[in-house]
C-alpha cells in the first residue's frame, strides 16, 4: 500500500545518487571490521572449546585453522583487529575535539590505514 502523506516526493537518493566520500568510506569499513572481529573471535573461541576437548577433534580444528584458508582468515582478522583500534583512537580524538579539519581527518584516515598494514606485517612477522 503505497504511503499517501508523501505525495510525489521523491525517494531518498541514498548511495545511488552522492559520491561516497573518504571519511565515509572508513566509517563503513569500521563497522564492517567491527562485524569481522567478531566472526574472527568465534573461530578463536571454537579453537580454545576443542582444545578442550579430546585431542581428536583439536587436531581437526587446530588443523583447519593453520591451513592457508584457515590463515588466511587470521590474518585478515588481525588487519581488521588493528584497523578496528586505530580508527577507534582516531575517533576518540575527535571526541575531543581535535582533527576536525578537512587536511587533518585526510591524514588521519590515510594514518590508520597505513598503520594498520604495518602493525598487522610487524605481527605476522615477529609474533607467528
Amino acid at each position: 500500500m503505497a504511503d499517501v502523506n508523501r505525495g510525489d516526493r521523491p525517494l531518498s537518493p541514498h548511495l545511488t545518487v552522492y559520491d561516497q566520500s573518504y571519511t565515509g568510506t572508513l566509517s563503513i569499513l569500521h563497522r564492517i571490521t567491527g562485524v569481522a572481529l567478531t566472526l574472527g573471535s568465534l573461530l578463536v573461541v571454537w579453537w580454545l572449546l576443542a582444545a578442550s576437548a579430546d585431542d581428536e577433534y583439536f587436531a581437526l580444528v587446530d588443523g583447519i585453522l593453520t591451513s592457508w584458508f584457515g590463515l588466511a582468515i587470521l590474518f585478515v582478522s588481525t588487519l581488521a583487529m588493528a584497523y578496528h583500534t586505530l580508527n577507534g583512537i582516531r575517533h576518540l580524538w575527535w571526541d575531543m575535539g581535535y582533527g576536525y579539519e578537512l587536511q587533518q581527518v585526510r591524514r588521519s584516515g590515510q594514518a590508520v590505514l597505513g598503520g594498520s598494514v604495518a602493525l598487522t606485517v610487524l605481527f605476522w612477522l615477529f609474533a607467528v
